[in-house]
């Protein structure tokens, strides 16, 4: 189980870290965070018609890796549209994010804090670390936390896509950027043996 999830009976995954693992998980998770930011209810006091119908951003962030995580939805980076379509799909992107960004926000930070809290209540495992056991639910809350974790970083490397993985793997172990690969290559093993282990 070292360093890979595996089924538990009757659903759910487990995976054994250490504790250098555990706060690297954590640390991450936290950074995602504070990234994404507080939700409205956090800023706001609690009255669910205003947050029914609260509006989110129209135009995209402007920190990369948050455009990554909160993408254009109307954008086709293969074409090259005329003025007119263009403007057009900014308009429908404009529309399609200020109403759904907030809840796209909401569901990443309800993910990375589901991670927090199982990482909190597994605590220190001592030496060599402890078991995480993870419900069906809460696996798939770690599947979108260590997605989005993955994007995050893949967007501070400039991976656009997976053939640039390749290169991450002949980089030189001088090359400052050579921890937040390893973290990077690291977080995406953990996540396909996750999938695996949700598909079984």
């Amino acid at each position: 189980m070292p360093g890979h999830f595996e089924p538990l009976p009757g659903g759910g995954a487990a995976v054994a870290l250490d504790d250098v693992e555990i706060s690297i998980i954590r640390s991450l998770a936290v950074q995602l965070l504070e990234l994404i930011g507080p939700g409205p209810a956090e800023d706001a006091p609690d009255d669910p018609l205003a947050e029914l119908f609260a509006e989110g951003p129209s135009e995209p962030p402007a920190d990369p890796v948050l455009k990554r995580l909160f993408p254009d939805a109307y954008t086709d980076p293969e074409a090259t549209p005329g003025p007119r379509e263009a403007e057009e799909r900014q308009a429908h992107s404009a529309e399609f994010r200020r109403f759904t960004e907030n809840d796209l926000r909401a569901g990443k930070r309800e993910n990375a804090l589901a991670v927090v809290r199982s990482l909190d209540e597994l605590g220190a495992g001592g030496e060599g670390g402890a078991v995480l056991e993870l419900s069906t639910e809460a696996s798939r809350q770690w599947l979108g936390a260590l997605n989005d974790l993955r994007l995050a970083i893949g967007s501070r490397l400039d991976i656009a896509d997976e053939d640039d993985t390749d290169l991450l793997y002949r980089l030189p172990d001088e090359d400052p950027r050579k921890p937040m690969v390893m973290a990077y290559l690291w977080l995406g093993g953990l996540q396909e043996t996750l999938v695996a282990t949700l598909m079984q």
